[in-house]
């Protein structure tokens, strides 16, 4: 994990990994893995205050990360020591889980669990046998998981501005957070607002949630706006057009989420707004699709 940063980059740069991230998740854990993890760590399991014992607390919060997450009930080392990053782990078969933090987390305390969260995720990807090929992207993977299976939104919270200086944890955007916290929410019924204790946290959520929904909203899904609606029809009479025989797939507009495929019937292709596995169905009018991977069922208009 990264160290606490005083350059905090914006908005989501990290989008197409976060995005093939989450379809990792579905592919590779499955749908009812995913499910399991509806209820995320609630802020009294992590809660850690001053006047605690230092090494009962980051037991007690470390063990917490471990049951959560399902993996083996065994001791947990965590050891304090300076260092460039955050956080470290050492991905082993166990049965014991070693842990180090950096030691400003001896007097920054309320960002343990957070720190705790990351590098506990690293044990369990690495143990399902999924990871992303690079040092970044597997990071970015570390963080979407910790976010969408229930305890990112203490890496959300970990962010921090004041006039003078600037803090985060983790390799994604606080929007990215954002953006990964909300896609849960809408897929699990489950706000996770009311836990932060940082406003900036919760701009970054909402500014998350607004990208989230927008996902829900791009054609050929029922739910797209007008605009978006115009530019649809316009590309489907185009694609509709009778092809050259061995013609390229239909050319649609720079940044378009649909393309059409040629064939009997056309067809157009689009990424699912929960997982992002891209789905194909017929274009015929009103469709009713469901993804065989995350199981959604989409509303759409071909």
């Amino acid at each position: 994990m990264t160290p606490p940063s005083h350059e905090t980059a914006q908005a989501f740069p990290h989008l197409d990994t976060v995005r093939s991230a989450i379809t990792a998740l579905y592919r590779h854990l499955s749908h009812d893995t995913v499910r399991s993890f509806a209820a995320s760590v609630v802020p009294a399991d992590v809660a850690f205050a001053d006047h605690d014992d230092l090494q009962l607390g980051v037991q007690r919060v470390a063990h917490t990360m471990v049951s959560h997450l399902g993996l083996p009930d065994a001791r947990v080392i965590v050891a304090f020591r300076d260092m460039a990053h955050a956080a470290n782990v050492e991905l082993t078969a166990g049965p014991e889980y070693s842990v180090e933090l950096n030691s400003r987390f001896r007097e920054h305390r309320r960002d343990i669990g957070a720190a705790l969260a990351h590098e506990v995720m690293h044990v369990y990807l690495h143990r399902a046998g999924l990871s992303f090929p690079g040092t970044r992207d597997n990071e970015i993977l570390t963080d979407t998981a910790t976010a969408y299976l229930g305890a990112g939104w203490l890496l959300l919270d970990a962010f921090r501005e004041d006039a003078l200086t600037s803090q985060r944890l983790g390799y994604l955007t606080p929007e990215e957070f954002g953006y990964v916290l909300a896609k849960r929410a809408l897929a699990f019924g489950e706000d996770p607002s009311p836990w932060f204790t940082s406003p900036q946290a919760y701009t970054a959520y909402t500014a998350g949630m607004a990208l989230a929904r927008r996902d829900g909203e791009q054609p050929p899904l029922t739910a797209a706006g007008r605009f978006g609606r115009h530019r649809y029809a316009r590309a489907r009479r185009t694609a509709s057009a009778a092809p050259v025989p061995g013609a390229p797939p239909p050319v649609v507009l720079p940044g378009t989420p649909y393309s059409f495929e040629y064939g009997s019937p056309l067809r157009v292709s689009f990424p699912c707004p929960t997982c992002h596995q891209r789905i194909r169905v017929p274009v015929r009018g009103r469709v009713r699709a469901r993804c065989t991977l995350c199981r959604t069922i989409l509303e759409c208009d071909t």
